[in-house]
């Protein structure tokens, strides 16, 4: 294998380029490799990866040449972005790129040339940001991937958000701990049998499902995506459970069905945005009783770095129109809207343990998942995933359950004085 040919070249392009040392080996087209011996091996397949990042020097750039194929990591994923997280987590503000220095590299290793398309599984919505109509293309796009490609990765369980993990036995999987982390949500609301529970956000409608099983609430679930909403109603019909779970395709601007003793909004509010949130939250105290409980789950935002010109890989590929907030954002706006919060739990450290099991999830039956959508789909949840769980075990983000009540006029709560007794 020659060593030191295109590699060698490449590593110094790279380093001019993203203005970082390059802190992986890294192996070109023609076999040749450089830099740092033990490390992962970031694999460049084709020079069109370098052409993209000459364009777009960023994560945006990098990952673009990763969903196309035209780069891969050889060894552990994990310890590959976590050297890059540089590259990964924070855009470099690039004012001036050192083409003359390498101007004779770039042509002889035919760099230099028109930007390249993106890969066909970069998302664009188009209309005012979080009105009713981009907001639904937003999730169509996220969710309607395929059910059964999502059912590789969440399990048998499908849920998609933050599992609690209770347990420490070998034989405690995802699936006990997204149950466990259902059964925190439903005590957490005090849901009693005969109740109406609101599932904004309801997903393939597993806490619906789980609500109304094991704690006879009545339970409207609303979604956006009609493949979830399809998928959820077959569930609950196989599980002799229409007549407590109904299931629509709604926005929630359109709710008018209240009142509801509690409301649940899980992995819901990301989508929001910042500047409805409120409406949002107010839109859920209108369809609440007084002394309801409602419980927010959110990503959060931990010391938030500015954001750089461009598009991030998460807005292109896998959330538009997302927006994470510091957990204060968050409880200042919900009682904003009028409720009262009374408790708020983080659970970072979960949802890092839930997305390496998701990535374990998709490796283990790859093929299948590459047929089911595409090899840049497949690519793209991989490479979100466990960045993600990364960007959680480095506190760079975090997921908080939110517990609010709407006070009665003369400000009862309804709840007892401890946690202890609220969860009993």
């Amino acid at each position: 294998m020659p060593i030191d040919a295109i590699a060698a070249k490449l590593a110094v392009l790279l380093e001019n380029l993203l203005q970082t040392p390059i802190p992986v080996r890294l192996r070109a087209w023609d076999g040749s490799e450089a830099g740092p011996t033990g490390t992962p091996i970031l694999v460049v397949h084709h020079r069109r990866a370098l052409r993209r990042l000459m364009w777009q020097p960023n994560e945006l750039g990098l990952a673009r040449a990763y969903v196309s194929g035209e780069i891969d990591v050889e060894g552990d994923l994990y310890d590959a972005l976590s050297r890059l997280a540089a590259l990964i987590w924070r855009s470099p503000e690039i004012h001036g790129l050192p083409i003359r220095a390498v101007a004779g590299d770039l042509i002889r290793l035919r760099i230099i040339g028109m930007q390249p398309k993106p890969p066909p599984e970069e998302m664009v919505v188009s209309g005012t940001r979080h009105s009713k109509g981009r907001d639904r293309q937003a999730v169509s796009q996220h969710y309607d991937v395929g059910n059964e490609f999502y059912r590789i990765v969440l399990g048998p369980s499908m849920v998609y958000s933050c599992a609690y993990w209770t347990g420490t036995g070998p034989d405690y999987d995802l699936a006990d701990a997204q149950r466990d982390k259902l059964d925190l949500i439903c005590r957490k609301l005090d849901l009693r049998s005969g109740q109406r529970l609101l599932d904004v956000g309801c997903g393939w409608g597993s806490l619906a499902m789980h609500a109304a099983r094991e704690y006879g609430v009545r339970v409207l679930g609303i979604t956006l995506s009609s493949e979830q909403a399809d998928y959820a109603r077959k569930l609950v019909a196989e599980a002799g459970l229409s007549d407590l779970v109904e299931i629509r395709v709604q926005d929630y601007r359109d709710l008018d069905d209240g009142p509801f003793d509690a409301i649940s909004s899980i992995g819901m509010a990301e989508h929001v945005g910042t500047q409805p949130y409120v409406e949002y939250a107010r839109i859920l105290y209108g369809q609440l009783k007084p002394g309801g409980r409602v419980l927010n789950h959110q990503i959060a935002a931990i010391h938030p770095q500015p954001k750089g010109n461009g598009r991030s890989f998460i807005d292109a590929y896998v959330f538009p129109d997302g927006e994470l907030v510091p957990i204060g954002t968050t409880v200042s706006l919900i009682e904003e809207a009028g409720f009262e919060v009374r408790d708020v739990q983080a659970l970072r450290e979960h949802y890092a343990r839930t997305l390496r099991a998701w990535v374990a999830n998709l490796e283990a039956d790859w093929s299948r998942a590459v047929r089911l959508t595409s090899a840049g789909r497949a690519r793209v949840w991989r490479l979100y995933m466990a960045a993600s769980a990364l960007a959680f075990e480095h506190g760079r983000i975090g997921v908080n359950q939110v517990l609010a009540v709407r006070t009665h006029r003369d400000g009862a709560s309804d709840m007892p004085p401890t946690r202890d007794g609220w969860l009993a």
